[in-house]
């Protein structure tokens, strides 16, 4: 028996058509070798690159890049099917070459197409290798907890964790994820991502605000006049916190203060 691979092993493996593989061949991206009856032999290699050059082919990559990708490529494949499995595939604008742990890069491959090849039980395979799904973005994240907000609060806490995690600087995240732990009377978790978040984000008025009623609802009332003051810096129509600031500064004995807030609330108020 002839060594290698028929044209219709080729054609069964790689589910290409005789005149695909033909049309490959004429065009110079692989050279099988001849058998005595002068039939095709094709090499492991040789059923690489077509897979290849098919995929490039029908991407329309112009012939000239193929042909001196392909070229390189076929240098550094090895000669037999390895257990641990063969992968050739493009990363950015790079091919990687992977062999188990190992892998390898082909300088000029910067075309081939992602697939993998495996050797199952002897029998060669070739299997689509899917792209890798991105990352969600802190804004689809952010997204995705406020609609998780009213069915399940506990998973959209997670994804507004897992939000601030992807941006660290997403305001509205912390101002949500403060909220809905306040609401479930986690105060110290509460009050510690409004401190995170105004570290991160700046003197942002409604995180303060926010936690002003975090540390009026623990009882550290001269810390929470603290943030509604420095709130009111940053927004100072800021109706409620011109009340609740009022009433503070009235139990604390600061009349003049308190005056000076309710009257402001009352203006807003009109």
């Amino acid at each position: 028996m002839s060594e290698g691979y028929s044209l219709r092993d080729v054609t069964r493996l790689l589910g290409l058509s005789r005149s695909i593989v033909g049309g490959l061949i004429g065009a110079g991206y692989v050279s099988p070798s001849r058998g005595p009856r002068r039939e095709y032999r094709f090499s492991f290699q040789d059923l690489v690159v077509l897979r290849a050059a098919q995929a490039l082919v029908q991407a329309k990559v112009p012939t000239t890049r193929i042909l001196r990708a392909l070229r390189r490529l076929r240098t550094q494949i090895p000669p037999r099917v390895p257990l641990s499995g063969l992968r050739v595939e493009a990363v950015g604008d790079k091919v990687v070459v992977r062999e188990g742990d190992a892998q390898w890069q082909p300088q000029d491959g910067q075309y081939v197409l992602r697939f993998q090849v495996e050797s199952p039980g002897g029998r060669l395979a070739f299997l689509d290798v899917p792209e890798p799904e991105p990352p969600l973005s802190g804004e689809a994240l952010f997204e995705d907890a406020i609609g998780a907000e009213t069915r399940d609060p506990q998973a959209a806490c997670e994804l507004y964790r897992q939000a601030i995690a992807a941006n660290p600087a997403h305001l509205g995240a912390y101002t949500n994820l403060g909220r809905l732990l306040h609401q479930r009377r986690q105060f110290a978790e509460s009050e510690a991502v409004y401190r995170e978040g105004l570290t991160r984000c700046g003197r942002d008025a409604t995180l303060l605000f926010n936690l002003a009623l975090v540390l009026e609802d623990t009882r550290q009332f001269a810390e929470a006049a603290d943030a509604y003051r420095a709130a009111l810096v940053e927004a100072p129509d800021l109706r409620d916190a011109h009340y609740n600031l009022a009433l503070l500064c009235e139990a604390a004995g600061l009349k003049q203060e308190a005056i000076r807030h309710l009257s402001a609330y009352r203006k807003l108020s009109r």
